[in-house]
């Protein structure tokens, strides 16, 4: 990931763990705020009217919005993807999930599936920001 002056960050969170995301965006709230954000249409809802982001809203995961992200991460558009996935519930559109991980993989682009890991994640960010 580049040095960045404002972090181009991609919040995904299958419904199983929108809770869990709402959560880490609150315990990162501050780091968020100076973030440019996009979202799946549910998790973005929640994330604006839960913690107060300001969050671009694509469309929900089942109806194209990880296609949505993973088009723009693969133009250059995103430094960062978490994408807190279910792993316990079966998806009905798992090939895209599947393609979106595997653009991040392709184009180099930091992907967090855990919470554990979107935290490492984030930590960095804020020290590459100056903020930590």
């Amino acid at each position: 990931m580049n040095a960045m002056v404002q972090p181009r960050i991609a919040l995904i969170a299958h419904d199983g763990r929108k809770q869990a995301m709402v959560a880490l965006a609150q315990e990162f709230a501050a780091l968020l705020q100076g973030c440019t954000l996009c979202a799946t249409g549910t998790t973005g809802q929640r994330l604006q009217d839960e913690v107060g982001l300001t969050v671009e809203r694509l469309l929900s995961g089942p109806l194209g919005g990880d296609l949505q992200i993973g088009a723009r991460l693969a133009v250059g558009g995103l430094d960062a993807v978490i994408f807190l996935r279910d792993p316990m519930t079966a998806q009905p559109h798992e090939p895209d999930i599947n393609a979106l991980v595997r653009a991040c993989d392709v184009h180099d682009v930091p992907c967090a599936t855990n919470v554990a890991g979107a935290r490492l994640m984030l930590r960095q960010i804020a020290l590459q920001a100056g903020l930590g």
